[in-house]
């Protein structure tokens, strides 16, 4: 499970198999007892989330953001070639 980066609390990550074919670009998000998935595009919004809350949602949303070219070139970087 490739770690894209830490912040505030939560990592946001890839797995390694992301489906077949793979699914549009996203980010795991994950803290002790909670989980979300992201879409970063068209806009960043989540797929789901378990166990996190509003106030979190809206954190990791505003990082994901903030931070979305770096999860995709670390997107890019991890999947190159893999199709």
């Amino acid at each position: 499970m490739p770690v894209v980066f830490r912040d505030s609390g939560f990592r946001f990550h890839f797995y390694s198999f992301e489906g077949s074919p793979r699914e549009p670009v996203h980010v795991h998000v994950t803290r002790p007892g909670g989980t979300a998935k992201l879409w970063l595009f068209p806009e960043v919004r989540p797929a789901y989330n378990r166990r996190l809350t509003p106030r979190e949602l809206r954190t990791v949303e505003e990082i994901a953001v903030r931070r979305r070219q770096e999860i995709l070139d670390g997107w890019n970087a991890y999947f190159a070639g893999t199709d």
